[in-house]
C-alpha cells in the first residue's frame, strides 16, 4: 500500500499534534500511511517522561507537554520535521527495529551528503562526531504510530543551549549547514523521503 506524502509548510505545533491524534483514532485497517513534512515555529516539546528541570534557562518559547516518547526537544524554523502516520501492525517488526530503520534513513541521507553519522541504541537519534543532528520520538496507539523525527537543516541552534536536549546535560547539537551542506528544508525532505520509503517498506525483521 503506497504512502501519502503531505508538505504542510510551517505550522503550529499543537494543532498539528491534535491532527495526528485524530488521524490515528479514525484510521482503519485499509487507511494508507501518511508522512507529513513540515516545520514548526519555535517550540519546546516535553515527552511523556519529560522533566521540567531539563528546561534549564527561562525563555519566551512556548512549552508543550505532549504524548510522544522521550524528554524535551526544540523545534524551530530551518528544521525538517517528518511525522510518520504508520500502521505498525502491518510492518511485522518490533519497536526497536522501527526506530533503527527511521534512524538508518537519516544516516543514509547524511551519507549521500558526505557526512558520516550513526545511531545510539541507548539514546535514540542520529549523531555526527558526538553531536546530535536528528531526534526521534514516537507514540504507538492501537497498533499505529504517530509523531516522528526532526532533522536540523539550517536553523538557529541557540534554543538548544537553554535545555538539556533529550534529557542529556551538555549534549551538543549540530545541523547540515555546519557540515557544508546547503539545502532548504524542502530539498532535505525530498532527499530523505526515498530513504524512508526504502527502509520502512521492508516488511519483516532481518536476522
Amino acid at each position: 500500500m503506497s504512502r501519502i506524502v503531505k508538505y504542510l509548510g510551517q505550522v503550529e505545533y499543537t494543532p498539528t499534534w491534535h491532527a495526528m491524534q485524530a488521524f490515528t483514532e479514525q484510521r482503519g485497517a485499509d487507511t494508507p500511511d501518511e508522512l507529513w513534512c513540515l516545520e514548526h515555529p519555535p517550540v519546546y516539546t516535553l515527552g511523556l517522561a519529560g522533566k521540567p528541570e531539563h528546561l534549564i534557562m527561562p525563555s519566551s518559547i512556548e512549552v508543550v507537554k505532549c504524548d510522544r516518547g522521550g524528554q524535551v526537544t526544540y523545534h524551530g524554523p530551518g528544521q525538517l520535521v517528518v511525522y510518520l502516520m504508520i500502521d505498525f501492525k502491518r510492518m511485522g517488526i518490533g519497536v526497536r527495529e522501527l526506530v533503527r530503520r527511521i534512524e538508518q534513513s537519516v544516516i543514509d541521507l547524511l551519507a549521500e551528503c558526505g557526512i558520516e553519522a550513526y545511531g545510539d541504541v541507548n539514546a535514540p537519534g542520529v549523531y555526527v562526531a558526538g553531536e546530535k543532528i536528528a531526534s526521534l520520538g514516537l507514540r504507538i496507539k492501537n497498533g499505529a504510530v504517530y509523531h516522528g523525527l526532526s532533522l536540523n537543516v539550517d536553523m538557529d541552534l541557540t534554543p538548544f543551549s537553554w535545555i538539556n536536549p533529550c534529557g542529556y546535560a551538555g549534549l551538543r547539537v549540530t545541523q547540515l549547514k555546519n557540515h557544508g551542506v546547503s539545502l532548504t528544508v524542502a530539498q532535505t525532505a525530498e532527499k530523505l523521503l526515498p530513504h524512508l520509503e526504502r527502509n520502512l517498506t521492508v516488511m519483516k525483521e532481518t536476522a
